[in-house]
């Protein structure tokens, strides 16, 4: 768990830099920077390769969490990056990053 606990801090780093990225979470301004748009997505490839660290074992007891997903968007991102869609990336902000949050708090507790 100790290993395990090293990367689920690492993950919730990741995303606490993304929230500050995206400060009130302004789309149009996500949408027109590049720098932005560079730092969340490095931030998202970070954080999924942290996630493909964590135990078998921790992710079996989380199945809240869709851990093949977060591996599968990272190879996307890593492999298909001219592929990489920003509406996709701006979804993922909105809608799963705030779940994995949650998920990954109740983790460290």
């Amino acid at each position: 768990m100790k290993d395990d606990r090293l990367y689920l801090i690492h993950i919730s780093e990741c995303i606490q830099r993304i929230e500050k990225y995206l400060g009130d979470g302004d789309r149009a301004a996500f949408m027109a920077s590049d720098l932005i748009q560079d730092a969340i997505i490095r931030n998202l490839q970070t954080m999924a390769e942290s996630t493909t660290r964590i135990s078998e074992e921790l992710q079996d007891k989380h199945p809240e969490v869709d851990w093949f997903k977060i591996r599968g968007f990272r190879n996307v991102l890593v492999h298909d990056y001219l592929g990489v869609d920003l509406e996709r990336i701006w979804n993922i902000f909105a809608n799963d990053l705030p779940r994995l949050k949650t998920a990954i708090e109740m983790m460290l507790e």
